[in-house]
């Protein structure tokens, strides 16, 4: 029996009614339905009412777009739902995860770099504060897991960094400030990413930790976390064959996803830590997921061994399908549905849905990027921005020194324009000559040193590679002709070369050639601004480096 008075849920006899009431009243299609949480790209009322909510969905999840929108949409599906809906959002940087001009306050690592938690608790509760307002009440974080390893693909600056006590210590503080906007907080991805050097969108991952070193990290942050009362935990497509093997001596040596795994759901996550929440899996669309047993089979397996929804669908009518196949063919069980359609209405009745489904009703959106949500981020940012190393002395700039710069951006993702026009704009307000590299030709250019040093006094690289689903390395790639061509640093001999990473703070590895490199986290135009009060001395740089940035690698530092 599911004890719904105790924590997380801590429901009254009146919920606890129509928790149970609901569901003696729902068809065993409306059961099946509420194991969904589809992610939805739609606003037009007859998709949203005859799609969505014809297959009777739990939850739903759209990727940002406009507040008002956004807002129009989450109410539209609340107020034509027989039952309220978790309505789902991912909110680690800020209320920008849910509509596009909410404030972009800055990521976990950028929080975590300020060395002050309080910070993390301002992000929950304005990520919290925003969401609400176009109609979330499931905010998809915090992030906890650990950046142990610099070459993983994934973690990065989305963590908090490489230190299980502060992970733990920017979680509590994150869900604190969720709490008290009356969200739930998803803790996400248990076990645990971060250990290997794969993405679980497109394999399983693993977490390759003994079961000692995972009670002392992961386990401390989710064991802290649960209880402190987090209502649902995402879990990853990550295996951990370590408490796989201590929970069933006989699992086969194929990796299998926590997603799909009985041990670690039902022996760890729900025995050794008494998580009695919200169990969600992470995407089901990932390969980490899909690869592991044919579809038909893993969605009732799913949540069988202990998942309790389902998070996006390859096709919702065929999930559907399958589901209610597996339910008719004994995959999944009268008990585990019933285990997981109570722990779902009563989520949602912990959060008062029952009695107001809509959380946006009143809700004025000015509260989106709000002066004060503004001034908060701004100054999450000048408190995050880590001078790594100066060994050449170059900082602070001034263009009376080196006036004439080259200015190389490194990346290829969405906002790299962005950013290049940004910052140009902003050293040339400084007096200074800014020429943006463009790649160069071969045959079109002189590479001679003497050329070089007379059109350039100094060379200005920004590293916005920013960490990616299924892109699976964001190490620096050069356009080069055999060592020529002036986007590679064969200059820094020859004129003074500064490196600032605007988001993988690991880059050092691949130019230890560089003396003097700074590491921002983000690349918000609150990080553009605070960035340049530090480049030229009007700020002093105060951020602490949440992991390791010379990657173990003692030569880094010089």
């Amino acid at each position: 029996m599911i004890d719904l008075r105790a924590k997380p849920f801590y429901l009254d006899d009146e919920a606890i009614a129509w928790v149970e009431q609901t569901i003696a009243g729902m068809s065993i299609d409306e059961k099946i339905g509420q194991l969904f949480i589809p992610i939805c790209y739609s606003s037009d009322p007859a998709f949203l009412e005859h799609v969505m909510l014809g297959h009777h969905i739990g939850g739903i999840m759209y990727r940002p777009g406009p507040g008002a929108t956004r807002q129009h949409d989450h109410r539209f599906l609340q107020e034509h739902s027989r039952v309220p809906l978790l309505v789902g959002a991912n909110l680690e940087y800020g209320g920008n995860g849910v509509a596009e001009e909410g404030t972009f306050f800055g990521t976990q690592m950028q929080v975590a770099a300020t060395g002050d938690v309080n910070n993390a608790y301002l992000l929950g509760k304005i990520s919290a504060a925003e969401g609400k307002a176009c109609g979330c009440n499931w905010a998809f974080a915090p992030v906890v897991d650990i950046d142990r390893n610099w070459r993983n693909p994934i973690t990065n600056v989305r963590t908090y960094g490489d230190d299980a006590e502060r992970v733990l210590a920017c979680g509590l503080a994150f869900k604190k400030g969720v709490d008290e906007a009356g969200m739930a907080v998803a803790v996400k991805h248990f076990p645990g990413d971060g250990c290997d050097e794969v993405d679980q969108h497109i394999l399983t991952s693993v977490n390759t930790l003994s079961c000692e070193d995972w009670d002392s990290s992961y386990g401390k942050i989710y064991q802290g976390l649960i209880d402190d009362g987090a209502l649902t935990v995402m879990v990853g497509h990550i295996a951990m064959p370590a408490y796989e093997h201590f929970y069933d001596v006989h699992t086969p040596k194929q990796l299998i996803p926590a997603s799909l795994s009985k041990a670690l759901l039902g022996g760890l996550l729900r025995g050794k830590l008494g998580f009695n929440g919200l169990i969600s899996t992470d995407s089901s669309c990932m390969v980490g997921f899909s690869s592991a047993m044919a579809r038909a089979e893993a969605l009732p397996h799913c949540i069988e061994a202990g998942c309790d929804m389902i998070l996006f669908n390859k096709d919702l009518d065929e999930d559907f399908r399958f589901m209610k196949q597996g339910y008719e063919q004994g995959l999944l069980s009268e008990e585990r549905l019933t285990e997981a359609l109570t722990r779902i209405l009563a989520t949602k009745a912990a959060l008062g849905l029952h009695k107001q489904r809509d959380v946006s009703a009143g809700a004025d959106l000015s509260v989106l990027s709000a002066p004060k949500h503004v001034d908060a981020a701004r100054r999450c940012a000048d408190e995050a921005i880590t001078l790594v190393k100066d060994t050449q002395a170059l900082l602070p700039l001034s263009p009376e020194k080196t006036k004439r710069v080259l200015l190389e951006v490194m990346g290829e993702f969405p906002g790299t324009r962005r950013v290049t026009e940004s910052f140009a704009d902003r050293l040339r307000a400084e007096g200074f000559e800014v020429e943006i590299y463009e790649k160069e030709q071969p045959g079109r250019h002189d590479f001679s040193v003497t050329t070089f040093r007379e059109k350039y006094d100094l060379v200005l690289y920004l590293g916005n590679i920013e960490n990616e689903s299924n892109h699976v390395t964001n190490r620096l790639s050069w356009h080069t002709f055999f060592g020529n061509g002036n986007n590679c640093p064969w200059f820094v001999k020859e004129r003074p070369t500064l490196f600032i990473s605007l988001a993988n703070p690991y880059h050092l590895v691949d130019i230890p050639m560089i003396q003097t490199y700074i590491n921002c986290y983000c690349n918000s135009e609150f990080i553009l601004e605070a960035l340049l009060e530090k480049l030229m001395g009007r700020s002093p740089f105060v951020g602490q480096n949440p992991v390791d940035p010379f990657c173990g690698k003692e030569y880094l530092k010089y």
